[in-house]
């Protein structure tokens, strides 16, 4: 296998594996801050085996001797966790995953401010277009009982946030950040513990939590991994995969109509980004 078709593979899987991540937090039946407990705590153990497991011994001290930009990193990634649950508890799944899907637009405009990279016209017309697509969707938040702003607002945090710990990691290329998640995670879980009392819904539920936070290591693994091999672009696109996959799997399964202006801005932001990125991997070729 090259190492391109692998790239493809594991981001591919990736996105695949984090497709269900908004469904769990639908069926779980306990307070927000409760799964976002045992999201960061399961996710980050799993990954922590696996690491303790298959990665060189150091890789861990290695990974949290990286100066600020590690610590960016891991604050940042350890803060989704929580934010992600907030996010998919006060507002629609299709508003959540759509406003994921400008990512790219903040990690260019990330870029631009902490990196001196330039931004070209081609990403100036999209960014214009995704904002039209995120207007729509603030919209459309107004008249859909499921839908809310303030978990609109949540969902652009924990964009910004999970594009800006993707920046701070570019400059670490030749040091892997898998051995930091863990520590993210489970440190995000740590600060959320004196908030909650997280046994009560264990019992009748600990399948769910589990799988929650075997999903998520799986997914995290491979979508840190992925992107190594591949170039942006491809990756923008195969992730855009959740923005589609996400809101018809939790419409199947629990109901959830995503709303007419949530369908609509979403189409916007994500025709925005495919045109961009086709035209950026036609100008690669």
């Amino acid at each position: 296998m090259n190492a391109h078709l692998k790239g493809l593979l594991l981001t591919t899987l990736g996105v695949l594996f984090v497709v269900p991540d908004s469904l769990f937090v639908r069926l779980i039946e306990a307070e927000p801050l409760v799964v976002a407990f045992w999201r960061g705590i399961t996710a980050g153990v799993f990954i922590l085996v696996g690491v303790l497991a298959f990665m060189p011994r150091g890789s861990i001290r290695a990974s949290l001797s990286t100066g600020w930009p590690g610590v960016i990193y891991i604050v940042l990634m350890g803060s989704t966790a929580p934010g992600f649950v907030l996010a998919v508890t006060q507002t629609s799944v299709a508003n959540v995953v759509f406003i994921f899907a400008s990512m790219p637009v903040f990690a260019a405009l990330f870029g631009k401010v902490f990196l001196g990279e330039g931004i070209s016209r081609r990403m100036v017309l999209t960014m214009l277009g995704v904002f039209a697509g995120l207007a729509i969707i603030a919209y459309g938040s107004g008249e859909n009982e499921i839908a809310s702003w303030k978990g609109d607002i949540w969902a652009v945090i924990v964009c910004a946030s999970y594009a800006g710990a993707l920046t701070a990691v570019r400059q670490l290329k030749d040091v892997s950040m898998i051995p930091a998640i863990p520590v993210a995670y489970i440190g995000a879980g740590l600060v959320v513990l004196p908030f909650v009392s997280p046994m009560v819904p264990v019992a009748a539920q600990w399948h769910l939590f589990a799988l929650h936070g075997a999903f998520i290591a799986v997914a995290t693994c491979f979508l840190t991994l992925g992107p190594r091999y591949i170039s942006s672009a491809e990756v923008s696109l195969l992730i855009l995969l959740e923005s589609v996959l996400a809101p018809l799997l939790v419409w199947a399964v629990v109901g959830e109509d995503p709303g007419r202006w949530a369908i609509v801005g979403g189409a916007v932001v994500i025709g925005a980004l495919v045109v961009s990125n086709m035209v950026a991997l036609r100008r690669r070729r």
